[in-house]
């Protein structure tokens, strides 16, 4: 298609996404205070009209006049896309797909069927550990002081320690794709293991929003398991490539074994020399026979 229908399609998909993020957004609204009470469900709250000092419990305030409007349009917003996600995830391929051709359509059916349940297994653990995480962070509240928690503070938690655990666990998908696509060997990954696990450990301590060890390991140790899944899955997909094609893992610019075995030749025979060059007469007078030797004469 021409630029113009590109852009045309890449309208009306778009506008067909819009639309189903708008009418789940509408639908949720309906059920904006049971979806404020399971954000805020990992939260230890405090009896009604007690207000309790020390790190035992929270009471969730809001703290100005529009928060409570303003917190309900982000929980309709966030819930109003996870729940179309299959929606625009279809308006998406379907622009993109016919650019494909069918072995990466093939692939790429794998990968999104691996991506989807690995990044809810994410944000399956994110949610176990937040109600620990937070008892820990609000345990260090010194006894005069009561902890008094904004919503939109625990929103943006929640919605932090989701996407950081759902994103981190597609590190497998990510480097499965690249020893399909012949980046990186899985012998290669292999010889990263230790700087990968401290990186894991590193990255756990720095992107998790709470401060507790429990956070950290809780992140970091189910990535380090899947990476060593993708590397066992990397070096299998390895050894089929090579029993297949044993030049599969040679570099472009890379030459393959060549057979140097020296082959027997005939003998030398006389070839006819055309008069060309006054040269090539050996000295006589021109247009006479050259003088030749074994077939050639004094020129070559």
């Amino acid at each position: 298609m021409p630029l113009a229908e590109h852009l045309r399609e890449l309208r009306n998909r778009l506008a067909k996404a819009m639309l189903a993020i708008t009418i789940t957004s509408i639908a949720a609204a309906f059920y904006s205070q049971e979806l404020m009470d399971f954000l805020s469900s990992p939260v230890e709250r405090c009896p009604k009209g007690v207000m309790e000092t020390g790190g035992t419990c929270a009471t969730i305030v809001y703290n100005d006049l529009l928060s409570p409007f303003t917190t309900t349009v982000k929980v309709v917003l966030m819930a109003g896309i996870v729940l179309s996600c299959p929606v625009w995830l279809y308006q998406l391929w379907a622009f993109v797909a016919p650019g494909l051709h069918k072995s990466e359509k093939k692939y790429t059916y794998y990968f999104a069927a691996a991506a989807v349940p690995l990044f809810a297994a994410g944000v399956y653990v994110a949610y176990l550990i937040m109600p620990v995480s937070m008892s820990v962070l609000l345990s260090i509240t010194p006894d005069p002081a009561a902890n008094l928690l904004e919503v939109d503070k625990i929103l943006d938690f929640t919605v932090r320690m989701v996407l950081i655990f759902g994103f981190s666990f597609e590190l497998p998908v990510l480097l499965i794709m690249l020893n399909a696509a012949g980046v990186v060997t899985g012998r290669r990954m292999a010889g990263w293991w230790r700087g990968v696990i401290m990186g894991i450990f590193v990255f756990g301590a720095i992107a998790t929003p709470s401060t507790d060890p429990l956070g950290m390991v809780a992140l970091s140790g189910p990535i380090i398991l899947l990476y060593f899944i993708a590397v066992g899955i990397s070096l299998l997909n390895d050894r089929r490539r090579r029993r297949n094609d044993p030049d599969a893992e040679l570099d472009d610019d890379e030459a393959s074994r060549l057979d140097l075995t020296p082959e027997p030749i005939a003998e030398v025979g006389t070839v006819p020399a055309a008069r060309a060059l006054p040269e090539q007469a050996g000295g006589r007078v021109t247009g006479a026979a050259p003088q030749r030797l074994n077939g050639y004469d004094d020129i070559t």
